[in-house]
């Protein structure tokens, strides 16, 4: 998906205005949504795995508002984030890899003060698991009640969520129920991102659908 730019450039639009200006961004990867969020005062960038933080450095070098940090959710570095005066933090696609979700967003809402936001990603229906969420290492997927039940767990409340990506839910159905298909192909992607997302993504902000392969959510602290 790295290459998914009209993608990453969707789920910016997304995501952005639910974000204040300084920004925790939790499971950063190598940074292809930390770009889009570089305009803030401050963005700490954050992953379990020292590669990808280091390769983000490399992708965006002498950025004086860019901090990162090699730690997760529930640990003491982790907790220390607060000191930096975070308002909001972004989970795109990581949650579903966290054994103790709830626990992992109650974390998230210690660093942050009363009204704190934390803006997630996530992929929808269970129905939809398959082999590649399974290689993927995701414990589950969610539905808007299992949302809900989440964060009343870490304490939070739901302020708003919306479905995302309806004909990547047809998709994913069929890689995960008809072809049991083990990964996404290049292709696939490809396809997907350049003749699919522009026209859909439009549509979705015209008229939200109401399903979709995706949820994005805005809890509140």
């Amino acid at each position: 998906m790295a290459r998914a730019r009209n993608y990453f450039a969707w789920q910016a639009r997304l995501v952005k205005p639910e974000l204040g200006r300084r920004v925790v961004e939790v499971g950063c990867g190598t940074g292809n949504f930390t770009g889009a969020i570089l305009d803030r005062e401050m963005v700490v960038a954050v992953d379990i795995e020292p590669a990808c933080v280091e390769l983000l450095r490399e992708r965006y070098p002498g950025r004086e508002n860019l901090r990162t940090s090699v730690c997760s959710p529930g640990t003491r570095e982790f907790a220390a984030l607060r000191d930096l005066r975070p308002d909001s933090c972004v989970c795109l696609n990581v949650l579903e890899h966290i054994e103790d979700d709830a626990g992992a967003l109650r974390s998230m809402a210690g660093i942050l003060p009363p009204g704190g936001r934390v803006a997630l990603m996530l992929p929808a229906f269970a129905a939809l698991y398959g082999p590649i969420d399974r290689n993927l290492g995701h414990y589950r997927r969610y539905t808007r009640r299992s949302v809900e039940e989440v964060a009343r767990r870490a304490g939070m409340k739901v302020a708003r969520v919306r479905f995302m990506n309806t004909v990547g839910f047809f998709g994913w159905w069929a890689n995960a129920r008809v072809f049991r298909r083990e990964a996404q192909s290049a292709g696939q992607i490809e396809v997907f991102d350049r003749a699919i997302v522009p026209a859909m993504s439009r549509l979705e902000g015209l008229l939200p659908p109401p399903f979709g392969q995706s949820l994005i959510a805005v809890l509140m602290v």
